[in-house]
């Protein structure tokens, strides 16, 4: 008996699948993936110089030592730790919550450190806990991570703007933004932030800036979504300015860790910080009880034996992804060097061409005198094999219509004037010629 096969209407489904920003990374893999040839100034990818697949049958090893000596495992321990489903919060707080203190200057019980399938997880974790009724909203900086939107836009949760000046953002245009939602009907919950290289802006805030942000969550009764995926990677030595959680005296930081650009993408192993207090029916608990709760009906746990990938790692290190991050750092740092300066052989004095320089990270956004879209970054990689991102993925201000953003993470110096040979040629066939 032949049956009608059921096609099922798009309009039927939840809006935010066809929202670009669900769209914005499927259409970037997609054109990496026809165009393998392209120089990709596209990804924040980390660098695959020092990836060995050996290194993992040694991370394992060291993990397992650790369970047997450090934690008294039998051999049935062991098993169970590693093939078993495992704990929701994790196995590994402890040691995340060492490199925390390490490297970080933030003191945390780990029981407030929930490890998560990645940051995603860990984001999308926290704007559910937060979204309690129709009036709330997130803000964020603009421009802002596209997952952040995106995930914000799976639980019909509003994302609303604070516009990112050239030094960041004024804590006072924070309050002011705060202050506008409100009188119109609206409860912000939290304000979404990169402080450190921010993806894609790469802006990073001082100290005097951060400690004032502090201040406004706290007068204005928000919360401070704390993502640090770039932070070790600056582009010089000396200090780097403490996190927002090493400054928060008042639990007002929900601190968001990611694993893959200091361990390895691969592991898909981010974590959360989330030493709220929650108070009423049910009794005391932390905030990261309730974000487990619910990760208890998303992904039940995180695998427990990539969480002892990144554990052996930690362990390798002393508790220090600095440490562990020592020619990563290097690499990003010549990196970034190389495309500051292929940038300004180029373009320096050409008319319409503009750019901010990073303290460090992985990203440059470029201002050029066109419109930027997906149909020119096709365009870029069958008539000259480059590839970009353009800065309407993260932002729906005017100027971004005319900017793109360029990683050089996971490139070389030689790939990396490749590439810009390639781009020179092509904001050249739009209307500005570079200058050598």
């Amino acid at each position: 008996m032949n049956r009608t096969a059921v096609a099922l209407d798009r309009a039927e489904l939840h809006a935010s699948l066809a929202d670009p920003a669900l769209l914005s990374m499927t259409f970037l893999n997609e054109i990496a993936g026809r165009f393998p040839e392209a120089v990709s100034f596209a990804p924040g990818r980390p660098t695959e110089d020092f990836f060995d697949p050996a290194d993992l049958h040694r991370y394992l090893d060291t993990y397992i030592h650790h369970l047997t000596a450090d934690k008294g495992y039998d051999e049935a321990g062991v098993r169970r730790e590693l093939f078993q489903y495992g704990r929701t919060k994790g196995v590994v707080p402890e040691l995340i919550a060492r490199h925390l203190e390490r490297d970080e200057g933030i003191v945390c019980d780990p029981e407030a450190v929930l490890v998560t399938v990645g940051a995603q997880e860990a984001l999308w974790l926290v704007l559910r806990a937060l979204k309690a009724g129709p009036r709330d909203v997130v803000l964020a900086l603009d421009p802002t991570y596209v997952g952040l939107t995106g995930a914000a836009r799976l639980l019909d949760l509003p994302v609303r703007s604070v516009p990112e000046g050239p030094r960041g953002v004024r804590p006072e245009q924070v309050r002011e933004r705060i202050r506008e939602v409100r009188a119109a009907g609206e409860r912000p919950r939290a304000l979404y932030l990169v402080p450190d290289f921010s993806n894609p802006s790469g802006h990073s805030l001082d100290t005097g800036t951060r400690r004032e942000l502090l201040e406004v969550a706290e007068q204005e009764d928000v919360l401070l979504l704390e993502d640090n995926p770039y932070g070790y990677f600056r582009a010089a030595d000396g200090s780097r300015p403490p996190t927002l959680k090493a400054l928060d005296t008042g639990q007002r930081v929900v601190y968001l860790g990611s694993l893959s650009k200091t361990c390895f993408p691969g592991a898909r192993v981010g974590f959360a910080v989330a030493d709220q207090r929650v108070t009423g029916v049910g009794g005391p608990a932390l905030l990261a009880d309730e974000l487990a709760r619910a990760k208890s009906m998303l992904t039940v746990n995180t695998s427990p034996v990539t969480q002892a990938l990144v554990g052996g790692m930690l362990l390798e290190h002393g508790g220090s992804l600095l440490e562990a991050n020592r020619r990563q750092i290097d690499v990003y740092r010549r990196n970034l060097r190389a495309l500051l300066q292929g940038l300004h052989r180029r373009f320096a004095g050409t008319p319409g061409v503009r750019w901010i320089s990073p303290a460090g990270g992985f990203f440059v956004v470029l201002d050029v005198p066109f419109e930027v879209t997906d149909a020119l970054v096709e365009e870029a990689a069958v008539r000259h094999g480059v590839l970009f991102t353009p800065m309407r993925h993260f932002s729906d201000q005017d100027r971004a219509g005319r900017q793109l953003r360029l990683s050089c993470s996971s490139l070389d110096p030689d790939r990396i004037e490749d590439g810009l040979d390639r781009l020179a040629a092509l904001i050249d066939e739009h209307g500005a010629a570079p200058h050598d």
